[in-house]
Parts: structure tokens; C-alpha cells; sequence
């Protein structure tokens, strides 16, 4: 525990010096999109995979967060940052009203309901004009032109959004998610209201997913449907981030968001810019070579099976070892 906790320290340390080594604006935006992902992948990991509730709606607290940074700031003339107050809670709100309708449902049927939902969102965003932009979407100015302050914000939501989940786990609420993940019915018969810790998981994995979401209208400052409210690019990207990680692990989403985001940005650019332009569309079929990868030989992602890796690395190395030696 006491290495683990200097680890941490170190990792801290680093991420709070590493902009005031490193003065590349693209470096930079490229680790504050990879800690946001860390937030919205750990909230959707508290719900999915601590809780068992698999859902393939996280866009909709996303969506939503953005959105009521943008429109604080083009319909109530506040600024967006007011968002950054607003959206988590927003978000948390239509959580609850959304676990009240879904949360009767179990299973792959909760999992289809919330792909329905977010559905339902994105067409009101694109169709609502008046009131979101449609397609035309929200345009604001930036705030400030160095990435800095967005990078430190970005780092605070990742901080306080792992030692949240951190506490919980370790309190009985994490207990009774865990008890309603492995066995609802048993859960229910020892006198665990599933529905209500289940709700509850729900509004703080939809808070800082709402937060997330404002943060990223203030720092892209320009938003539409197709984009905040995607089922592509945010829900499965999220549930990637998970399975990629690790399901069910504090640091899996971590973990995997930085891999996520190294790996999309190195298929973006055509790997820097030393591969030909077609790569960049092979993103997609990489994602799903990675995944099937990962499901065929690390079920638990690879912070889950982490021991396992070692096991088999070790192995191998005291092989090539054992072999060495009796060659000689």
C-alpha cells in the first residue's frame, strides 16, 4: 500500500510539472483530452463496472454538461464557466429521471434503453434550433490562449474524479454496488435497495461526465450534436476506455484512456505524419482488432489481469534464461 502510494505521488508530481517542462501546445492538448477521458471513463467504469449497470448512454450527461456551458453563455449571457457549476449537476438531474425509467430494466434491455435515450437527446439538440444551435451548434471565444489553465483543470477533474470513486468504493456504498453487480436479486433479499444505490451510482458517474462535458465547451469553445451527443465518438469511446483498462478497477480507465487517446491521435496524424494518409482511416478497424485482443486474452483489461502479464513476461524471460544457460 505504502509503494502504491508513492507511486501515485510520483505520477502526481509529474503530471503538475510535466506543462512546465514540456511548453508544446500539442503535447499539452493531447494529455488534457486524455484526462478528460480519464474522467469520463472512470464514470462510466463507477456505473458499468462497479455496479454492473452497462450503459451505452454516457453522452447524454456529456451532451448535456456541454450544453449548458454553451447556453448559459449565448441564452442567459453568463459566462460558460458557469457551466463548469452547472452542467454536473444538470447532469446528475436528468440521471435521476433517466434511472427512474431504465433502471426497471436489466441487462442487455437497460443497455438498449440508454443507446434509445441518447438517441432522443441528440434529434431534440438537432431539432430544437431556437434553443441549442442545431446543427449549426454553439461558437464562443476562448477564454484564455494559453492551454495551461485548461490543462491544471483538466487535471483537477481527473484527481478529485478517481478520489471520489476512490472513497466510495471503500465506504458501504461501494459494497452494496458491488453486492447488486455480482447478484442483484441475493442484494435485494439481504435489504439492499438496488434501485436506489443504483440511482445514486448513476448521479455521481452522470456529475462528473456533466462536468467533463462543460470543461470541453470552454475548452474547444464550439459544439454541436453530432458531437457532444455522439454514440460513436463519447458512449463507446467510454466503454473502450473501460475494456481496455480495466473493468472494475480504479486505475483501468486511467490507464486506458491514455492508451485510447495515444492510439487516436497516432492514427489522426498518420503517425506523425510518417505514414501515408490512408492510415488515418484504419482507426476504427484497430479499435476493434485491440478490443477482440483484449476479450480473447485479458477479459479483465490490463490492469485486471496485470498479474497474469507479469506471470506470463516472467515466465518467458526465466525461458530465455534457462535456455541461455544451457546453450552455454
Amino acid at each position: 500500500m505504502k509503494a502504491l502510494r508513492w507511486q501515485v505521488a510520483v505520477i502526481v508530481a509529474a503530471s503538475l510539472v510535466f506543462p512546465l517542462v514540456i511548453r508544446s501546445d500539442y503535447y499539452q492538448h493531447v494529455l488534457i483530452l486524455a484526462l478528460m477521458w480519464v474522467v469520463i471513463g472512470s464514470s462510466w467504469n463507477l456505473l458499468a463496472g462497479y455496479t454492473g449497470q452497462v450503459s451505452f448512454g454516457h453522452a447524454i450527461f456529456f451532451g448535456i454538461g456541454a450544453y449548458t456551458a454553451g447556453i448559459c453563455a449565448t441564452k442567459a449571457g453568463m459566462s460558460a464557466w458557469w457551466g463548469m457549476i452547472l452542467g454536473g449537476p444538470m447532469a446528475a438531474l436528468i440521471g435521476i429521471v433517466i434511472g427512474w425509467v431504465c433502471f426497471r430494466l436489466r441487462g442487455p434491455y437497460f443497455a438498449l434503453a440508454t443507446i434509445a435515450v441518447g438517441e432522443i437527446f441528440r434529434l431534440v439538440a438537432v431539432v430544437w434550433r431556437s434553443f441549442t444551435g442545431g446543427m449549426q451548434g454553439i461558437l464562443l471565444m476562448q477564454s484564455f490562449r494559453s492551454k495551461l489553465p485548461y490543462y491544471y483543470l483538466a487535471l483537477f477533474l481527473a484527481l478529485a474524479c478517481i478520489y471520489v470513486i476512490h472513497v466510495l468504493m471503500r465506504s458501504k456504498w461501494g459494497y452494496y454496488f458491488i453486492a447488486i453487480r455480482e447478484d442483484q436479486d441475493a442484494a435485494e433479499s439481504m435489504g439492499v435497495n438496488a434501485f436506489r444505490y443504483k440511482s445514486l451510482s448513476l448521479i455521481v458517474s452522470a456529475f462528473f461526465t456533466g462536468t467533463t462535458g462543460a470543461f470541453y465547451m470552454n475548452y474547444m469553445a464550439f459544439i454541436d450534436p453530432e458531437v457532444v451527443f455522439s454514440l460513436h465518438h463519447i458512449s463507446i469511446m467510454a466503454i473502450l476506455v473501460g475494456i481496455i483498462g480495466g473493468v472494475g478497477t480504479l486505475w483501468g480507465p486511467p490507464l486506458g484512456a491514455f492508451i485510447m487517446v495515444l492510439l487516436q491521435e497516432m492514427f489522426r496524424s498518420s503517425f506523425f505524419g510518417l505514414a501515408p494518409r490512408w492510415v488515418s482511416e484504419l482507426h476504427v478497424l484497430v479499435f476493434g482488432l485491440l478490443v477482440i485482443f483484449v476479450i480473447l486474452y485479458m477479459a479483465n483489461g490490463i490492469v485486471g489481469d496485470w498479474g497474469k502479464i507479469q506471470r506470463l513476461w516472467s515466465s518467458k524471460a526465466g525461458g530465455g534464461a534457462s535456455a541461455a544457460g544451457k546453450g552455454s
